[in-house]
């Protein structure tokens, strides 16, 4: 968040890679995989650093959920996070695992947040400190398997939403942790809390999702910080978060097309500032915003609502702006938890599931074949019987799955084999999952070397002095004049009952963009493929046109190309045909 707060003086970075590895052997060793989160939660955001008891202030609030706030590392350049940067308070169960413990055992959970103004701004924000991918996805690995969460949150503001470096390795490292999760039967989530506008995030917010989209990172859930929009308007605080989670639903669509309107909503997660935030009077958001916030995030059906922070749901400071102690409103302690914790939907989610081929790609030369694993892993519920498939082969592969059928969280094997007519490309291959709840896929990319195919008709230029390769209707085949090149062209001839066709069938690369050409002449003197691509063009003219007709083979690769003219029309001709 955007806190206006001092880091704590003598910190120190005593600890160790080793140590860091330790906690990750052990968290692996003791924990077990978590339980989902609620379909809908209210976790407000707690301040670790005060020294208070998370157990205990959940306990008189009512707000069963925490958002764990935060942890970073302690100087900048270390791979090594710890709980305000505090060289003390590292991730172990010594450090706050008595509360977790508490507040599990009262019905609720904690969400741990890595960031936060302080560390965006000093660059101790872990993917920004440290360099190494690898050491960034262990830490969050051994956060999860220390204190066996369900959900990790990134907040990500100031210098780091300018951190072009520290963006992609962070979404290296979530792509890593999610891989690893699978494996090993885990649900993890992660979710992005980023600043806003009143229309939706800005290009920078933005683009920490278009680079998670192109490391292929699943983010469950971006949550915005519908506050501090420093822009020196007045603000209805409440119209104003309902404009901004429209920007965000916009803007989500066009990232994930193929999400439905209610997985869009149920993606978003929005985070309040109670009373008086950093900016000042203007942007205060009341008890009467909340309730309307409440019941508009209800109707949306988003996934997550909070506030910043815990401790600021008092009256304490009447009047006075951006304390983390307290709101700035005269209000009663609690009002805002007690108006929001009713948000959270008491049941976790419906049983569902992932799925994963590792590795997601491979190179053979035609005629060879290849295996890969496929692993399902219980994303929430409870493990479920998945059916898998595997499509998308073209001619002259076999792509097959075993077991065709596993309990969600075991794995299966997709074997390939080639034989050595196939042509030359590279296949996308989707490997699906089937279960109750739904279905899910992932794509394997099979690349096959070999000579590829021509891209050339057989006699384009009929020089040859015979029709061969073509076949043409009754009347048609090689004559010596008109001709457009050469001594000789092809000669479509039609009748009222046929339309003269003369065609000839190529093989060509699957799934890829060509264009045919050829020189006509006659009256309604068609060009064209049909099979394994469909499209055509077409001419009256009575001296000679060249005609193109671009196409896109599909799995075959495998067209027919043809010339022909209208019933009864007379004869049309064609000369010089090509394909490129």
């Amino acid at each position: 968040m955007r806190l206006r707060r001092t880091l704590q003086a003598a910190l120190t970075a005593c600890a160790t890679l080793a140590a860091s590895a330790g906690l990750v052997a052990a968290g692996t060793g003791s924990a077990q995989a978590a339980t989902p989160l609620p379909t809908r939660v209210f976790a407000p955001y707690f301040e670790s650093w005060t020294g208070q008891s998370p157990a205990t202030l959940a306990a008189q609030s009512g707000a069963k959920y925490l958002t764990m706030a935060f942890l970073q590392a302690a100087t900048k350049g270390s791979c090594t996070p710890y709980w305000n940067g505090d060289t003390s308070k590292p991730v172990s169960s010594a450090t706050f695992g008595a509360d977790i413990a508490t507040i599990r055992a009262n019905g609720g959970d904690v969400i741990p947040s890595f960031g936060g103004y302080t560390a965006d701004n000093t660059g101790t924000e872990l993917a920004d400190s440290c360099t190494d991918v690898n050491q960034i996805a262990g830490a969050y690995e051994n956060l999860i398997t220390t204190y066996d969460i369900s959900r990790i949150d990134l907040d990500i503001e100031d210098n780091s939403l300018t951190n072009t470096a520290g963006i992609d390795r962070r979404n290296k490292a979530i792509k890593l942790v999610q891989d690893w999760a699978a494996t090993n039967g885990r649900n993890v989530q992660f979710s992005y809390t980023l600043p806003t506008t009143t229309g939706g995030l800005a290009d920078n917010g933005l683009a920490v999702l278009r680079n998670a989209v192109s490391n292929k990172a699943r983010i469950d859930v971006v949550n915005m910080m519908t506050f501090d929009y420093y822009d020196n308007a007045a603000h209805d605080m409440a119209a104003d978060t309902q404009t901004s989670a429209q920007g965000l639903y916009n803007q989500l669509a066009g990232l994930y097309p193929a999400k439905s309107p209610s997985q869009l909503w149920g993606s978003i997660g929005i985070t309040e500032m109670p009373g008086i935030d950093d900016f000042g009077a203007a942007e205060t958001f009341t008890v009467a915003n909340a309730t309307t916030v409440y019941n508009w995030a209800v109707s949306k059906g988003i996934n997550t609502l909070s506030f910043w922070a815990l401790q600021r749901d008092n009256g304490g400071c009447p009047g006075k702006g951006g304390d983390d102690s307290c709101s700035g409103l005269t209000q009663n302690t609690w009002d805002f938890t007690h108006t929001f914790a009713p948000f959270t939907s008491g049941s976790t989610a419906t049983s569902d599931f992932s799925v994963a081929v590792n590795p997601n790609s491979a190179t053979v030369a035609a005629g060879s074949s290849a295996s890969a694993a496929i692993s399902t892993a219980v994303t929430a519920g409870s493990a479920q019987s998945v059916s898998l498939s595997v499509g998308g082969a073209p001619a002259g592969v076999t792509a097959t799955v075993t077991p065709g059928s596993v309990t969600a969280g075991n794995s299966a094997t997709l074997n390939i084999t080639t034989t050595s007519s196939v042509a030359p490309g590279s296949y996308p291959l989707t490997v699906t999952g089937s279960a109750t709840s739904g279905s899910h896929a992932a794509t394997y990319t099979l690349t096959v070397t070999g000579t590829a195919p021509s891209t050339g008709l057989v006699n384009g230029d009929l020089e040859t002095g015979k029709p061969a390769p073509w076949t043409c209707q009754s009347g048609g085949g090689i004559v010596t004049t008109p001709v457009h090149s050469g001594s000789y062209a092809l000669q479509a001839a039609t009748s009222a009952s046929q339309a003269g066709d003369c065609t000839q069938t190529v093989a060509l690369k699957p799934n890829t963009a060509y264009t045919l050409s050829g020189w006509v002449q006659g009256n309604y003197a068609y060009l064209g493929v049909s099979g394994g691509a469909n499209a055509s063009t077409w001419t009256i003219s009575s001296g000679w046109t060249k005609l193109s007709v671009p196409f896109t083979t599909d799995a075959s690769g495998s067209v027919t190309v043809y010339l022909h003219g209208w019933y009864g029309q007379g004869s049309v001709y064609g000369d010089d045909f090509s394909i490129v």
